[in-house]
């Protein structure tokens, strides 16, 4: 047997004793391709719209049809003008239509959008006008775009960037950090040490919390300073909430901790878990009303999703903290929870 041959089957004898490495091989490649295929699209469904008509008309009630058929809207039925606003804050609405019918039948329209997502705002526009075009080549159309005029993408991927980066530094960072004590044999002295595990724990997540800290100070001010965010009370509303998300990062790689035996492992494992669900199904860059049922239900237990939801709301929208109380809830229940299984496995081990 050649040299090159006994080498072959040496590297095949490994990779195939190795379970790990072959479920990367196999999965990582379905993965991609399903994740790629159905969860990133262009095209932006579902758009929750609302209309408030002054007069209603043949030509008003077949518009309101056309919107309702179609497949890119999903009708949110009637409002009143002043209902408009807290509707679109609120979430209940993406964009309204606003017809109204002068004495001698013409009619103008008027699109409100909300562009705290440029994307979906820009296309929601689009896609209401194109409809309007259809049914009145000669209509009036006013376009009002809210939360950010200016359509600037920077104000839509700031909280996106923001949740990846404090999964990439509080999560990969200290779980890697905690192996590599393992690894050397440190860890082994300080356990058998008179300082009990709990103060093990947090002595080695105490750094990354600081540098988390020191992070966002600085990611906040390019925020609102080169970037342009509009500043209000809503920054101590943020600095609040992404305080609770680096608390729940910090437990997540706690958690991977106790379970990878390598650095190897537990960089392999914080890929697997944390950055690709984070850049697809979370909502920081491809809406997650376009994925099908059981990618938006996967999403659901991914926290990076509820923390953008909350700083889009908080740092785009300005709004007050009571509008995000179903994000700091769950991204709470999710801290306690893991924070819990992480010191307790810990412990065991």
């Amino acid at each position: 047997m050649s040299t090159f041959t006994s080498l072959v089957r040496k590297e095949s004898l490994q990779i195939v004793r190795d379970r790990r490495t072959m479920l990367i091989t196999i999965l990582m490649p379905l993965m991609l391709l399903l994740l790629f295929g159905f969860a990133i699209s262009t095209e932006v469904n579902n758009i929750k719209i609302v209309a408030s008509v002054s007069r209603h008309t043949p030509a008003t009630r077949q518009l309101l049809e056309k919107l309702r058929v179609n497949s890119y809207f999903s009708f949110e039925g009637l409002a009143a003008p002043g209902e408009i606003d807290r509707l679109l804050r609120t979430g209940k609405a993406d964009a309204a239509i606003v017809i109204d019918t002068a004495a001698d039948g013409s009619e103008r329209h008027q699109i409100i959008v909300d562009a705290s997502n440029p994307t979906t705002g820009r296309t929601a526009a689009a896609y209401i006008t194109g409809v309007i075009r259809g049914a009145d080549a000669n209509s009036s159309v006013i376009i009002r775009t809210l939360y950010n005029p200016q359509m600037k993408s920077a104000y839509n991927f700031v909280p996106g960037i923001m949740g990846m980066i404090f999964i990439l530094i509080c999560a990969i960072m200290t779980s890697v950090s905690i192996v590599r004590e393992k690894e050397t044999g440190t860890m082994n002295l300080l356990l058998v040490s008179p300082v009990s595990p709990r103060t093990i724990i947090f002595g080695k997540l105490t750094p990354y919390f600081i540098v988390s800290c020191i992070i966002l100070a600085i990611m906040l001010s390019i925020a609102y300073t080169v970037l342009g965010l509009p500043v209000s009370a809503s920054v101590w509303s943020v600095t609040g909430v992404t305080l609770l998300y680096i608390v729940l990062s910090l437990a997540i790689g706690l958690l991977v901790s106790t379970l990878a035996s390598t650095q190897v492992n537990a960089l392999i494992m914080s890929a697997m878990v944390f950055m690709m669900p984070v850049i697809l199904l979370s909502g920081m860059i491809f809406p997650i009303e376009n994925m099908p049922a059981p990618l938006r239900y996967i999403s659901a237990i991914i926290p990076a999703r509820w923390y953008i939801e909350a700083m889009r709301k908080l740092m785009i929208q300005q709004l007050p903290i009571d509008y995000v109380a179903r994000e700091i809830t769950i991204l709470a229940a999710m801290t306690a929870a893991i924070l819990t299984v992480a010191i307790k496995k810990f412990n065991t081990r």
